[in-house]
């Protein structure tokens, strides 16, 4: 007789103004994450337990916890804003930091802080935007293509994301698309088709991170700091421009431990 031995693991699933993720405490490198079907399960709606993406919280030699995130299509991904902020409350829930933090990622190192449920979150500084007649492109930990509309609830974010994201110039890996609006003084509204997903999702840090630095760069709107609404939430993005060079970016907003459980695998 054969015996299968299966590894029981626990996750939590968290939630950053709708955009959704399984969180694995991954210090003991007892997850296969070379297993990309695996995480697609894990990651699917229907069958699994069901999230934008899969992050595993690990052991980093110089910072308090090394991010690895995984998109929906069980592929690592680059860095995730609203992911690295669920992650920072992940790590201040299992007390491996207390309300401030300096974490490793895709993109390098980053800082975060909480109170309560609010989580900031240091984002990469931003050296190169990129205007074209009609869309921007920059790179926030993530590359996203920026396009300004009039109304963000009547756009095909499914069909039109999809066509542009992966459009031939931007080559095999793809590319994020966000459509933004501008509203009063500095908000703006903000709805994001993610590649790796394949869908649009109710929110996106990096994409936020990116609209925000667009209207800016566009003069769509003056402040440093912007109010953003995503389909999921609200959210707020502040910089520093100087010598074209946007620093001190970072990224606030609620985060939320929807539930946790185990994974039998």
């Amino acid at each position: 007789m054969q015996y299968i031995c299966s590894v029981i693991i626990p996750f939590y699933k968290y939630q950053g103004t709708g955009n959704d993720f399984v969180i694995i405490d991954n210090r003991t490198k007892v997850f296969p994450s070379s297993n990309q079907a695996l995480i697609q399960s894990i990651c699917d709606r229907r069958f699994g337990v069901g999230s934008d993406g899969l992050i595993l919280l690990e052991n980093h030699e110089e910072a308090d916890f090394m991010m690895n995130y995984y998109n929906a299509d069980g592929q690592q991904g680059s860095f995730c804003g609203n992911g690295g902020r669920c992650v920072v409350a992940l790590a201040h829930h299992l007390e491996i930091i207390n309300n401030k933090t300096l974490f490793a990622a895709f993109d390098g190192l980053h800082h975060g802080s909480i109170i309560d449920n609010i989580v900031s979150l240091s984002m990469s500084d931003v050296k190169n935007v990129k205007l074209h007649p009609k869309h921007v492109f920059l790179d926030t930990g993530s590359p996203h293509h920026i396009e300004f509309v009039d109304d963000t609830d009547a756009v095909d974010v499914q069909e039109r994301g999809r066509v542009i994201a992966h459009h031939v110039d931007y080559g095999d890996e793809g590319t994020n698309v966000n459509f933004v609006s501008i509203g009063q003084g500095s908000s703006i509204s903000v709805r994001t088709f993610e590649r790796g997903v394949e869908n649009e999702t109710l929110s996106c840090g990096t994409g936020v991170t990116a609209a925000a630095i667009a209207a800016f760069a566009t003069r769509k709107v003056s402040n440093s700091k912007i109010d953003v609404t995503t389909l999921g939430g609200e959210l707020t993005v502040s910089f520093v421009l100087e010598k074209k060079l946007y620093r001190d970016v970072v990224l606030t907003g609620p985060t939320q431990l929807v539930f946790s459980g185990t994974l039998n695998i």
